[in-house]
């Protein structure tokens, strides 16, 4: 199992990813490309580290929306869109190529990445800006999603993701932040949807009812209070649990 994190989410004197201590447990890095977060200076740093520690480097990017954080819903035109993703991916390349590694996928991030699984126009756009950008780059997202299939359509690699500390609805898909229940907060319990996750390719949904979730990435908000160290508790328990962790194939 692919261990993920969001990185890089920082922003001139502003910050709030502790990125040295993720990056010494995770094995893939979404690095903020400076749409949600992220500045050229931080990029730089988080692909130095990243790059020094082995871990893969991937492309965060987003909606325009330093403001909301990316969290914000948006409606952007498909050829803006694409143009913008392109953009992000680009800038990242820069440092990640500088620092003798490269990015090796992308993943949306908030809104975009929750419009993405149904929206196939945007998602289309997301693929299509990835394809600009060049490379052959894969394709971080939610399984059964437009952007997965869009992905595969596209002869990229669809990699599917399930998140440890997300509740699930009844239908597979994240329940919206703005809803009760939608971060789960408590340590223990995110460490036992973690190995769930990888032994028995399933969660409990937020209505109680079992949910299945095959994933090859497992991904910890970067920004949750405590992201390091139950990041850590994450890797531990996996491997406690037989299960490789390592970046995805």
């Amino acid at each position: 199992m692919d261990l993920n994190a969001d990185l890089g989410e920082g922003f001139g004197r502003w910050t709030l990813t502790d990125d040295e201590a993720l990056l010494a447990c995770v094995t893939s890095a979404n690095v903020a490309c400076g749409f949600h977060a992220g500045d050229a200076s931080v990029m730089r740093r988080v692909c130095d580290s990243a790059a020094a520690r082995g871990v893969r480097i991937g492309a965060q990017v987003s909606y325009r929306d330093l403001a909301g954080f990316g969290r914000r819903a948006m409606d952007v035109p498909a050829a803006e869109l694409a143009a913008e993703v392109a953009y992000q991916i680009g800038a990242l390349r820069v440092f990640a190529e500088a620092a003798g590694s490269r990015v090796s996928y992308v993943k949306p991030h908030g809104a975009l990445y929750n419009r993405t699984v149904r929206d196939d126009e945007q998602a289309a756009a997301v693929i299509e800006g990835v394809r600009l950008a060049g490379g052959d780059l894969a394709v971080l997202g939610l399984p059964g999603s437009r952007l997965l299939a869009r992905a595969a359509a596209a002869g990229l690699s669809a990699v599917e993701e399930a998140f440890a500390d997300r509740a699930y609805t009844p239908q597979g898909t994240l329940v919206p932040r703005g809803e009760p229940g939608a971060v789960v907060h408590d340590a223990d319990e995110v460490v036992r949807r973690s190995v769930g996750f990888a032994v028995d390719r399933g969660v409990t949904g937020a209505d109680g009812g079992r949910i299945p979730v095959v994933a090859r990435s497992l991904c910890v908000h970067g920004d949750t209070p405590g992201a390091a160290a139950l990041a850590r508790r994450v890797r531990a328990a996996l491997e406690e649990a037989g299960v490789a962790v390592r970046a995805f194939a």
